[in-house]
């Protein structure tokens, strides 16, 4: 039977092993009073740790190369090197790094260039701190992380882009909805997800997939996503 050190030394092994498990996290934003709110959020996360704080961007780097965080939090709007410039720099040198930006606009265009540098996670500056957390562990675990209005946003814009393979003009008596729809269905979108990004109900989903298939005469999901793949309509790639 362990003895009552022997046991103490395996809670202080348990202990250490769950610190080292924390994930670390580096802030950085220009406004000390931002920082110090966001410190004090994730510091009251068990699973979370701060390794430090930067106000501009190149201080950010060379924190993030002493530090070695696995998600920086980053305010895109700074004076001086931008969040931009800043994430892909940061992302040149540690590519496994996790980035989760935090800006004040949900235009699209600098999030369609850092998804494309590698950033996973994106949050207006007037998110819930819940969503920050999560962002957090989204994008820690692996995952993608966007606040609901800049995911409406960047899908609403690439819906609107035709394929480079699409013909143009009708598929086939489908409404631009119905190859929205059709497009989503063939990239393994559920029912669910389809309905969130195009922000319907499931069953305005359901109504269009029935409408699809009849108009098609085709009758399950393989068949919908070869039609798709044939006509340009998705970027899935067919068999090789």
């Amino acid at each position: 039977m362990p003895t009552r050190s022997g046991r103490g030394a395996v809670r202080a092994r348990k202990a250490a092993a769950a610190q080292d498990r924390r994930t670390k996290v580096l802030i950085v934003d220009d406004h000390p009073i931002v920082r110090q709110g966001l410190c004090a959020l994730l510091e009251s996360k068990p699973d979370m740790v701060i390794i430090g704080q930067a106000a501009d961007g190149e201080d950010a780097i060379r924190k993030a190369e002493a530090g070695k965080p696995d998600v920086v939090v980053l305010d895109l709007s700074m004076p001086g090197l931008s969040g931009s410039e800043t994430a892909i720099r940061l992302l040149r040198s540690r590519p496994a790094l996790r980035i989760v930006a935090l800006t004040m606009h949900d235009g699209e265009d600098h999030i369609y260039a850092l998804l494309k540098a590698g950033a996973r996670g994106f949050l207006l500056k007037d998110s819930a701190s819940a969503d920050l957390v999560q962002a957090i562990r989204a994008v820690r675990d692996g995952g993608v992380y966007l606040h609901p209005r800049i995911s409406s946003t960047v899908v609403a814009e690439y819906l609107k882009r035709p394929h480079p393979g699409a013909r143009k003009g009708g598929q086939d008596g489908m409404t631009p909805r119905e190859i929205q729809v059709l497009r989503l269905i063939s990239e393994a979108h559920t029912n669910k997800a389809i309905a969130d990004l195009l922000v319907i109900s499931v069953k305005t989903v359901e109504a269009h997939r029935t409408r699809i298939m009849e108009k098609l005469k085709i009758h399950n999901v393989a068949g919908l996503t070869r039609y798709a793949i044939r006509r340009g309509i998705t970027g899935v790639e067919g068999p090789s």
